[in-house]
């Protein structure tokens, strides 16, 4: 039987790296587990994993030392932080460093099964050969500057189209303002990050049927926002008419 992708599991809590390991193994993935941050790079130089599960709360080399180290020299694995459940600066500085995703303390194990399957097929999708890029009834051609939803023209700005598609390259991927302020043009100068609020609330106008409540352009809390992935998007389609009473 062909062995699934390798996880490094790195935490210093014994009980939390026992349960992850048992639900990682249930699931097909080959696990390896490290205490603190120096086994853990050493590990991931050998053995080359898919996916880090990375602790930030490590002793010695701090989780966010071995994201650094990892993203240093790309390629490199997924990383899924275990960060606590209300520190918001933990999950914004790791998303920054480069992690794919957090979750948050104390967790449901299938709900870290669940992240890591979403990160790795992200992250190990075949690149996109095409112009267009498509999600749902999205499609954003990216040679033509383009976006058509349910096949009507969306007119958008240079930077709306560039938010756009930094969102649709990675959906499900959430993306701190800083990243995307990165990803857009002739927006260095303003120096400060809520200038993508005005951009995102500028696109939800332009591009969801209701911007109260998006169904594409999605704000995850305190850290930034993301393009809802495909089950997100089906469960916010309106159903019926009483949908939009």
């Amino acid at each position: 039987m062909a062995r699934g992708p390798t996880i490094l599991v790195v935490d210093d809590e014994p009980k939390i790296v026992d349960i992850v390991r048992a639900y990682l193994v249930r699931d097909g993935y080959h696990v390896l587990v490290a205490d603190d941050g120096a086994t853990a790079l050493e590990l991931a130089r050998r053995e080359r994993p898919a996916l880090v599960v990375l602790d930030l709360m490590l002793p010695g080399l701090s989780g966010w030392d071995v994201c650094r180290t990892l993203r240093a020299s790309p390629p490199g694995p997924a990383i899924i932080m275990l960060t606590a459940r209300d520190d918001t600066t933990d999950k914004v500085v790791g998303l920054e460093l480069g992690a794919d995703d957090y979750v948050a303390k104390p967790f449901d194990p299938k709900e870290l099964v669940a992240r890591v399957r979403a990160v790795l097929r992200r992250t190990t999708a075949p690149a996109v050969r095409s112009s267009v890029l498509r999600h749902g009834d999205l499609e954003i051609d990216t040679e033509r500057h383009e976006v058509r939803r349910a096949g009507q023209l969306v007119p958008l700005t240079p930077s709306e189209f560039a938010l756009l598609q930094a969102l649709a390259e990675r959906p499900g991927r959430v993306w701190t303002r800083l990243q995307l302020l990165d990803r857009l043009p002739g927006t260095a100068f303003e120096g400060y990050e809520r200038a993508i609020d005005s951009h995102v609330k500028n696109l939800r106008a332009k591009l969801e049927p209701n911007p109260r409540q998006p169904r594409y352009v999605v704000t995850v809390y305190g850290v930034g926002y993301k393009l809802a992935d495909d089950e997100e998007h089906a469960a916010a389609e309106p159903r019926g008419e009483a949908a939009h009473a």
